[in-house]
């Protein structure tokens, strides 16, 4: 009996999730960007270790523009296929998928709402230094001046204070919803008869993504976030794909 190839890729994100987790856990590879001291700062491992340099050339050209090369895929996919399998239900799942990470990703990478949080320099936290307009107008310029509109005269001066958020991890999310995506696509071509070059090639193109992915996934997993982060960002990018299951 053949296995579902959505339950392979499924199977497939979880394993080298789990690994890359249990390894950047034993050998201290990761980096916890909820941290608000090292969220800023290179990774530690970022002269030695090519993944952990967030310039490297998977992250700026295929993760920073994931769901960009995931739809090009889809669509390369859904326009070379025979017509009797170019249905609007499947372009209705990609918009699914294109509002849930316009939706997930805008709370994932997004910032605190203006006026509840503001930041200032984070050696203020450490010396626990009084801020006001009168002791240190130069902070209060800009957009730190319009958020700090919200800051009531008669509650000044404030003491800052370093808050350790969750740090959800958006390529996590987006990597693995992109995967179980993309293989969902794959397989209604693996169901037909005959594919023409041009479908052979999309394909092709979308296998080759899906493995670029997966192999994202791994060195996210290794180098960046905590495990709770990478677990919250998978399970967002498990529920994002699922939502598509009710079309």
């Amino acid at each position: 009996m053949s296995v579902d190839v959505c339950y392979l890729a499924f199977g497939g994100i979880t394993a080298i999730l789990l690994f890359g987790t249990l390894y950047s856990v034993t050998y201290d590879t990761y980096l916890d960007t909820s941290n608000p001291i090292l969220t800023q700062l290179p990774h530690h491992l970022h002269a030695t270790h090519y993944f952990a340099n967030k310039s490297n050339i998977l992250n700026l050209y295929f993760i920073k523009r994931a769901w960009g090369w995931t739809s090009a895929a889809f669509l390369t996919l859904w326009l070379t296929s025979p017509p009797h399998k170019r249905t609007v239900h499947r372009v209705v799942k990609w918009g699914v998928e294109t509002a849930a990470h316009s939706s997930f990703g805008g709370r994932v990478h997004g910032h605190p709402p203006v006026g509840t949080v503001f930041t200032v320099p984070y050696e203020y936290c450490f010396t626990r230094t009084a801020i006001s307009r009168e002791t240190h107008p130069s902070l209060f310029v800009g957009s730190f001046a319009e958020s700090s509109l919200w800051v009531p005269d008669d509650r000044l001066p404030v003491l800052p204070r370093l808050r350790k958020g969750h740090d959800v991890s958006g390529h996590v999310f987006l990597l693995t919803m992109s995967v179980l995506f993309l293989v969902d696509q794959i397989r209604v071509s693996l169901r037909a008869r005959t594919w023409s070059l041009a479908h052979a090639c999309a394909v092709a193109f979308n296998i080759v993504l899906v493995a670029i992915w997966l192999f994202a996934i791994s060195t996210t997993s290794v180098y960046f976030h905590s495990p709770f982060e990478k677990f919250t960002g998978y399970l967002l990018g498990v529920a994002g794909y699922i939502v598509t299951l009710l079309y």
